[in-house]
């Protein structure tokens, strides 16, 4: 899934788990689908914030992109 249907998905599952009448077993398990969900939208995050470059001014007032090559 992509990272924003990640999202769609951990909304729904937080829609359906402030339910009232949400049996225990079908709470726990939407809980560990989310769980499950959102470590992989954490780990696109973290893909996507390596893949962005940081802005550096310089002394000179001059603004450059900085690539982390690390």
């Amino acid at each position: 899934m992509t990272f924003e249907e990640n999202l769609a998905r951990l909304e729904g599952i937080a829609q359906s788990l402030e339910r009232d009448d949400l049996p225990l077993e079908k709470a726990l398990a939407l809980f560990e689908e989310g769980i499950t969900v959102l470590k992989d939208a954490t780990a696109a995050l973290s893909r996507a914030e390596a893949r962005v470059a940081t802005l550096v001014e310089r002394a000179n007032g001059v603004l450059e992109v900085e690539h982390d090559d690390g």
